[in-house]
C-alpha cells in the first residue's frame, strides 16, 4: 500500500489528484483492473464534488478500457517495418 492509499487520508478528505496520478501513472493492461480497484477504494469516502474523486472516476474509466481492450500499437512505420499486433489483456 502506498502512502496515498492510507484510509485515514481518504476519511479526512486529504486525497489529492496527485495521489490518483501516482497510483495510475504507469498502468499496463495486465494491472489496470487491480489499479482501478485501488483507486476506487481510495476515493470511496470522498464527496462527489471532491476534485480527487472526479479525477479518480476518470482514471477508473480509462483503466477499465485499458484492462478490457488491451494495448494497441500504432501503424507500421513508413520504412517497411512489420506492423506489431495489438495485445489483448483478457
Amino acid at each position: 500500500m502506498s502512502q496515498a492509499e492510507d484510509p485515514r487520508r481518504a476519511a479526512a478528505g486529504k486525497v489529492t489528484i496527485e495521489d490518483i496520478h501516482q497510483l495510475s501513472g504507469a498502468s499496463t493492461p495486465h494491472f489496470a483492473l487491480q489499479i482501478r480497484n485501488r483507486i476506487a477504494a481510495l476515493i470511496a469516502p470522498l464527496p462527489p464534488e471532491h476534485p480527487a474523486r472526479i479525477a479518480g472516476e476518470r482514471e477508473i474509466a480509462r483503466l477499465e478500457q485499458l484492462g478490457r481492450s488491451g494495448q494497441a500499437f500504432g501503424e507500421a512505420a513508413a520504412t517497411g517495418e512489420p506492423h506489431l499486433p495489438s495485445l489483448s489483456s483478457v
